[in-house]
């Protein structure tokens, strides 16, 4: 099955409880199969198999986590 990849800045995270969480809120997330979060950018890359979810889901997601997401990184 193809992925695709949606590369997310995010704001607020200070920590590694912070990081942990958003990567959790977005695994969580039905057909994710892989995040990385970069604590100290505040890049997220989420791999998720094609059409799975969308950017506005993600950011719902982050959001609930108690983040913004203020753009995406290229």
């Amino acid at each position: 099955m193809a992925t695709e990849h949606h590369k997310l800045k995010v704001s607020g995270m200070s920590c590694e409880h912070c990081r942990c969480r958003v990567q959790r809120a977005l695994e969580a997330l039905p057909g994710v199969s892989s995040v990385e979060v970069e604590l100290s950018t505040g890049a997220v890359d989420v791999e998720a198999n094609e059409g799975a979810v969308t950017r506005e889901q993600l950011v719902a997601e982050v959001g609930k986590a108690g983040y913004p997401v203020t753009g995406d990184v290229s």
